[in-house]
């Protein structure tokens, strides 16, 4: 698929919808059809009936043309809602692709990727393509079927005088595609343009808090005015393009309408025309001149729609790099963790490394913490041990498994995340519970709550385990949050948790309320814990103090401040000093 043309890989986007369209197609036919017979009813009605001044023929032509003006009225209409149909559907299954694709991207993807450049292709491009894929399809069709339908009946009525007209079409044709490939361009830009807008608007969206407490709403406003001027230079361009090749159509056209006038006014003259078959002609030219003048119309936004395609396959197309559900499945987990010469760079920035040969073991149910200065890898272990992201060198094991060889998706079924700053879901707060297991029942839900000593804040509330919590969470407290998010990760009951700075951002209060549910979620599970408040690390069976990406002491809390000179005891005096 991925070596086809573009357009073909658009149709096969609809392939889905092949009985709408078929059904679709016969209605176009029907109508094209309808469309193409009045012009003979009027040649019949000006070279017979009113020769013979007949008033039973003038009855018959007019009925038969009203008849068929009710038959390509009712094509035209089911035409029309098929063939739209058929294409909201294909755009609607195409955001659901492409939104389950991104969503199996690996984690680096999203490094290099921004969010709102994402959400562009999710709205705006999709968008574009939506336009492109129902209504214009539909009335290319048709105008393409009056087109070629018309000028089949003009040669059949005046082959001279056809081929008179048709010399015109080579140029407007070649000058279709040099335009065609300007315009494919400028659309090009201009949807990568908006894209950049769309990144401003989410990032400024996303954190407006600190836009608000730094005062910079008018930084932000002239940020994005500044990413829409630059989508419309690219807009202007393409419009531009558009309108100049739609001027020289019409007026290639229109000089080679009055040259046909011109000649066919000489055949009638000269007595090789009727003024029937000249009407006739005329009509038909009419018509094709319509069906090419809107399919000129069109063309510009079928470019444009080839430039947003070409952005949404750059995605669809793209097989991610750690396969979400490729590798064994975990049927149950003892906890056993071991990291062997593990080196590690992230891709944005590989020539910085994290970590250097790193290596450890952690045997089930051991909680094991790690701390250290900021930059020295902690986190970073915490995400390869998550398979986010992949090592450079080295091997992870878990109960004796490479985690290369397991499936992402099920290795991460068995490990349960709490972060500094935990992101929920704009939902309830028993949705947000229930997010670590969508099948527990609400008894379920409280008793994660109570054991996350969440329950009594939340039954405070007045909507209870229905309350909302707004986008991220934004109506709890740091301390509400937390418990919200250890409930889950209580709910999701995995073999192996991990604890990053989870109590790093609350107050006196909310920590203890917080490390007691902490302490209940960890028994009978492999712990690794990322902090530096003593509270949460001096009852861990080994704490390693990692440096560059090494560990450079390990033991326990007692042992490691039983070292004079040690780093671990520096930086406990460091925090007790403060």
């Amino acid at each position: 698929m991925k070596n086809r043309p573009l357009w073909l890989r658009i149709l096969w986007l609809a392939q889905a919808e092949r009985k709408i369209l078929a059904w679709g197609t016969l209605f176009l036919v029907i109508a094209s059809a309808s469309n193409l017979i009045y012009p003979q009813a009027i040649r019949t009605m000006l070279d017979q009936a009113l020769t013979a001044k007949s008033m039973d023929k003038i009855n018959q032509i007019s009925l038969i043309m009203l008849i068929v003006f009710v038959v390509q009225a009712v094509a035209s209409s089911l035409r029309y809602y098929l063939f739209t149909l058929a294409g909201e559907r294909t755009v609607l299954r195409l955001r659901e692709k492409l939104y389950g694709h991104i969503l199996d991207q690996e984690i680096a993807f999203f490094d290099f990727n921004k969010t709102g450049d994402l959400m562009s292709r999710l709205s705006s491009d999709t968008a574009v393509l939506q336009n492109a894929v129902s209504v214009n399809i539909s009335m290319g069709l048709r105008s393409l079927a009056g087109a070629v339908g018309g000028i089949c009946l003009m040669i059949y009525t005046s082959p001279w005088l056809a081929l008179s007209m048709l010399l015109i079409i080579p140029p407007v044709a070649v000058g279709a595609a040099i335009f065609g490939k300007r315009i494919r361009v400028f659309s090009r830009k201009a949807q990568d343009a908006l894209a950049e807008a769309s990144i401003v608007a989410e990032e400024t969206l996303g954190g407006m808090r600190t836009v608000r407490s730094f005062a910079q709403e008018n930084f932000e406003k002239a940020r994005y005015a500044t990413r829409l001027a630059a989508s419309l230079v690219a807009v202007r361009s393409r419009i531009f393009q558009i309108s100049i090749f739609m001027g020289l159509a019409s007026l290639v056209g229109y000089t080679a309408i009055a040259g046909i006038v011109w000649a066919g006014g000489r055949e009638v003259v000269l007595g090789q025309l009727s003024v029937g078959d000249l009407t006739q002609f005329l009509i038909y030219l009419l018509l094709v001149a319509f069906s090419v003048g809107s399919l000129g119309g069109l063309w510009g936004d079928f470019m444009a729609a080839v430039g947003a395609a070409k952005r949404l396959f750059d995605i669809l197309e793209r097989e991610p790099q750690v396969a979400l559900h490729d590798g064994l499945v975990l049927e149950s987990v003892r906890g056993h963790i071991s990291f062997q010469q593990i080196s590690f760079c992230y891709p944005a920035r590989p020539e910085q490394k994290v970590l250097d040969q790193f290596t450890l073991d952690v045997e089930p149910n051991q909680v094991i913490a790690l701390v250290g200065p900021s930059g020295s890898g902690k986190t970073t272990i915490a995400s390869l041990l998550s398979r986010f992201y992949d090592p450079l060198s080295g091997n992870i094991f878990l109960d004796g498994q490479d985690l290369n060889k397991i499936s992402p998706h099920s290795l991460r079924l068995q490990i349960g995340l709490v972060s500094q700053e935990p992101i929920l879901i704009s939902a309830s707060v028993e949705e947000n519970i229930r997010y670590a297991n969508p099948a527990a029942t609400i008894e379920q839900v409280r008793e994660a709550a109570r054991a996350a000593n969440a329950d009594e804040f939340i039954m405070k509330f007045p909507d209870q385990y229905k309350t909302m919590v707004g986008e991220r969470g934004i109506q709890l407290s740091g301390g509400q949050k937390q418990r919200v998010a250890i409930a889950r990760a209580i709910l999701k009951n995995p073999k192996i948790l991990i604890l990053d700075e989870a109590t790093s951002a609350l107050d006196t209060e909310s920590e203890a309320l917080v490390q007691q549910a902490l302490t209940h979620l960890m028994k009978g599970r492999t712990t690794l814990v990322i902090a530096h408040r003593l509270a949460t690390i001096q009852n861990a069976d080994l704490i390693c103090v990692l440096e560059n990406g090494k560990i450079m002491e390990k033991g326990n809390h007692k042992e490691l401040v039983a070292k004079e000179s040690g780093l671990y005891r520096k930086l406990v005096e460091r925090q007790m000093r403060h």
